[in-house]
């Protein structure tokens, strides 16, 4: 099993639309493009749509040394808004690696390349292997 097989196990993900495009050790690339089904009251895409593109591409980024990691702690900014049509990247960069702990940054942007969000999350590794390697 590759990683990108091991997370299209995430099923809740997948349902979004999300994609992963690229992971790599301590990096990840994710895309969506924003849907009618993603858009809140006010016709933008919603808050929590956007936090699981951010939170997948972590994952990904986060697991790829091949042990089970799991957020300890996420925060997201959102600056700009994103409306249906828009292809939406999260881009996850790996800051920190320690013993059972690691911490990244996302940046969430869109089509033209205007940041619409920051996402930032420590993780904790169990030490559990997972079925992949790079």
């Amino acid at each position: 099993m590759n990683a990108h097989d091991f997370f299209k196990q995430d099923r809740f993900a997948l349902s979004t639309g999300i994609e992963l495009i690229e992971i790599r050790k301590g990096y990840s690339r994710a895309r969506m493009e924003v849907k009618a089904e993603h858009l809140n009251a006010g016709q933008r895409a919603q808050g929590g749509a956007i936090f699981t593109l951010a939170d997948l591409a972590l994952a990904a980024a986060a697991n790829s040394h091949g042990t089970l990691a799991f957020s300890l702690s996420s925060t997201i900014t959102f600056f700009r808004p994103a409306e249906e049509g828009d292809v939406l990247y999260a881009e996850a960069q790996e800051k920190y690696i320690g013993r059972s702990t690691a911490y990244y940054q996302v940046v969430i942007s869109n089509q033209k390349g205007e940041q619409i969000a920051a996402f930032e999350s420590s993780v904790f590794r169990k030490g559990e292997a997972l079925p992949f390697t790079f």
